[in-house]
């Protein structure tokens, strides 16, 4: 079995849509007419994305959500999505669930695909939204001498999913729910140079958003990281399913959203990434990455 960066090197030796922006971002672009379209999709497993036995309410609203939280960080609007089902146990529930995050965010149904099979569940999810800002973020797109910011704590997930495996009295809301940041994305839009939501780990994808760009590397402050356990700063910055966004903009910029400035961008020298002057590489565990 080949691994997920392996996978994704050979999907670009396929016949790309110029919206695919290389597969080297979170979501599709498409310009039809006057208006830019953002798609994204994503996929869950049980055993890999949930805990045996949670809710399935949890599991539908986390599914809409990491969808929703990529077209956050393309400052879109979201307008439906489409959803891939297997069924199975708790089905009543999921449905709750979902009728929950699609109130809650204001999102329509628009369809999708139902399954039955053995094995481990797989669920699956695309989101559209429109752009509200042109051109749309993307991961590539930082310059040397833009701040890179994030805006909140990272960590908070780990420490919810801890709560929920290990079934303690702890708050796990931001692992069971997590909560996009539409409203901010929007905000942010027309303010940066590059954008994406932090989904496997915040130190892999500021490797990721370095690497998209043209001759940069990301020096990062571990000491300015905003963790929600500050014993365990670590951790905080490799675990993920945090969904912050992550993003750089010049320095003297006023942004219109809370913020915390955790480096800046500098000429690439021999890795994309620094963490308090030391050079890491994906090899260096610092997020979550499949296969």
């Amino acid at each position: 079995m080949i691994d997920e960066g392996a996978f994704i090197a050979a999907l670009r030796t396929l016949p790309l849509h110029a919206g695919a922006r290389g597969l080297r971002d979170d979501a599709a672009i498409l310009e039809i007419g006057d208006e830019t379209l953002i798609l994204t999709h994503d996929a869950m497993i049980e055993g890999r994305h949930w805990l045996p036995g949670q809710d399935m309410a949890d599991i539908a609203w986390k599914l809409v959500a990491v969808n929703l939280s990529d077209l956050a960080a393309k400052g879109a609007e979201p307008v439906g999505i489409l959803l891939g089902h297997t069924l199975g146990d708790g089905d009543d529930r999921f449905l709750e669930g979902l009728h929950e995050v699609l109130t809650h965010y204001g999102v329509k149904l628009l369809g999708g695909d139902t399954v039955a099979g053995d094995g481990a569940r797989t669920l699956g999810c695309t989101a559209i939204g429109r752009a509200t800002h042109r051109p749309v973020p993307a991961r590539r797109g930082a310059r040397s001498g833009d701040a890179i910011y994030v805006t909140g704590p990272v960590g908070a997930a780990m420490l919810g999913f801890e709560a929920l495996r290990d079934g303690n009295a702890k708050d796990s809301t931001a692992y069971r729910r997590p909560a996009p940041l539409l409203a901010e994305g929007r905000a942010l839009a027309p303010h940066v140079t590059a954008m994406m939501d932090i989904s496997d780990g915040l130190l892999l994808d500021c490797w990721r958003m370095a690497s998209a760009g043209d001759g940069i590397a990301f020096e990062i402050d571990s000491a300015r990281v905003s963790v929600a356990d500050p014993s365990r700063r670590g951790e905080c910055m490799r675990w993920g399913d945090d969904y912050q966004l992550l993003f750089t903009a010049d320095p003297r910029t006023r942004l219109p959203v809370p913020a915390t400035r955790i480096g800046m961008v500098s000429n690439a020298d021999l890795s994309p990434l620094r963490l308090d002057g030391k050079i890491l590489t994906p090899l260096d565990s610092i997020g979550y990455q499949h296969g």
